[in-house]
């Protein structure tokens, strides 16, 4: 009834000056609602969402502040989007391929399946098209994206059994969402759509087999480790996902010309610096899973990889294939890695396959 009474309540704040574009006095400041796909404060990405909504009021001096609220508290995790979009939250936080029932198209603003790395990401939609694409994707919900964060390269999954062959994915229940779901599929594999303060639960009662959630420093917060053994790598399914930000249109332009500045430019200082995060925590916390709870850490056979990046490609053309902004989408994206993927190769990938010899 919370949840419902929140949402019908969208329209009719905004009329009576108290949601999007409530007006402050000269000294008073404007006070926005975010909320997240995310338990407030999880590492990394709810702490991602506090450190953009910090950044905000510092950047502002005070004028424009933005108070943060979990997964659950006002809305669940799945319904961030349409919250921020019916205008009852003035921004939201969480990750495009949740709400991909909208459009096929927003899997592309997160990630793809053997897709291209966060930084490949980062170039396509701040200077390859991509933001364009994206903000031309959310116009007709009255919502405005913005790249908040990005995990990386993830971790390929939690399982109670091993992974020796293709096979072993036969009758599997995992969650997993977005287009690497769709992937596994193909193989035998039910998809299973859950927030992530449902799966330690859902992986203890046997409601799943499997799980795959972000990398060590997440999965470790979550206590994971104590449902599952195998944890298996890479995360072929999420290479490097965009986090977003999502403000209502109404909201966003009744700013004046520097707020709308300082929370694009937050935007993008949140982007980074939970790059940064990720970087200094996962391992450490991947030693612990390691070291201390006897994780069992494992990687997924060259040909099990193979076999499912051909499956990718050919789920990949059916979603392009049927709507032409989809495939808009699609082609700007995948010539962007193809521009990008010989320089990947002759410098990052060749310096660290030498720094690892």
């Amino acid at each position: 009834m919370r949840r419902r009474e929140f949402l019908g309540a969208g329209g009719a704040t905004v009329a009576a000056g108290l949601g999007p574009a409530r007006r402050a006095g000269a000294d008073e400041p404007l006070r926005w609602k975010m909320v997240t796909a995310w338990p407030k404060n999880l590492p990394g990405i709810g702490t991602g969402a506090e450190f953009l909504a910090q950044s905000i009021g510092e950047m502002s001096g005070g004028r424009l502040q933005v108070q943060v609220y979990g997964a659950d508290e006002l809305v669940p995790a799945f319904e961030v989007f349409d919250a921020v979009s019916q205008g009852a939250a003035q921004m939201g936080h969480g990750v495009s391929y949740y709400w991909k029932g909208k459009n096929p198209a927003f899997h592309f603003f997160s990630t793809l399946p053997f897709g291209m790395t966060a930084n490949e990401m980062n170039g396509w939609l701040y200077k390859g098209g991509g933001m364009e694409l994206w903000e031309e994707a959310y116009a007709p919900f009255d919502v405005v994206p913005l790249a908040a964060g990005n995990s990386m390269v993830q971790m390929g999954g939690w399982f109670k059994r091993e992974i020796h062959q293709i096979e072993d994915f036969e009758g599997l229940r995992m969650r997993i969402p977005g287009l690497g779901g769709e992937v596994l599929r193909r193989v035998g594999v039910t998809p299973v759509a859950l927030s992530g303060k449902e799966l330690l639960v859902a992986l203890q009662t046997g409601a799943i087999d499997a799980t795959e959630w972000t990398g060590p420093w997440n999965d470790l917060a979550f206590g994971l480790h104590r449902a599952a053994k195998y944890y298996y790598y890479p995360g072929w399914h999420d290479p490097g996902t965009t986090l977003e930000c999502l403000v209502s249109r109404p909201a966003f332009e009744t700013l004046p010309g520097d707020l709308q500045a300082i929370v694009r430019h937050a935007a993008m200082a949140a982007n980074g610096d939970m790059m940064a995060d990720f970087t200094a925590h996962n391992n450490d916390a991947l030693k612990v899973l390691v070291e201390k709870y006897q994780v069992e850490l494992r990687p997924f056979p060259p040909e099990i990889l193979r076999t499912l990046r051909q499956h990718t490609e050919a789920v990949i053309e059916e979603v392009a294939g049927g709507d032409p902004f989809v495939r808009r989408v699609n082609d700007s994206y995948q010539a962007f890695s193809a521009r990008v993927r010989d320089w990947t190769a002759i410098s990052e990938k060749a310096y660290l396959d030498t720094r690892l010899v």
